[in-house]
């Protein structure tokens, strides 16, 4: 389920406050262990690029839960 636009435009990464991009989860392996996600909000600075799942609809934007770029 996608996220509201407007929802969207407000959320910053909590890492750096640069915006987020909302993308599909990964799947397989590269996901990790981690509980399965709808989708992640990825960040669009690329020094930061940290991906935060979106489980159930609801935004999971912990530093600790995000996924490190490969």
């Amino acid at each position: 389920m996608p996220l509201e636009a407007g929802l969207l435009e407000i959320l910053a990464c909590p890492a750096c406050h640069a915006p987020l991009r909302e993308e599909p989860a990964p799947t397989g392996e590269a996901a990790g262990s981690a509980p399965a996600a709808d989708a992640e909000l990825v960040c669009t600075d690329a020094a930061c690029g940290l991906a935060y799942p979106v489980r159930d609809g609801i935004p999971v934007l912990l530093v600790d839960e995000a996924r490190r770029p490969a």
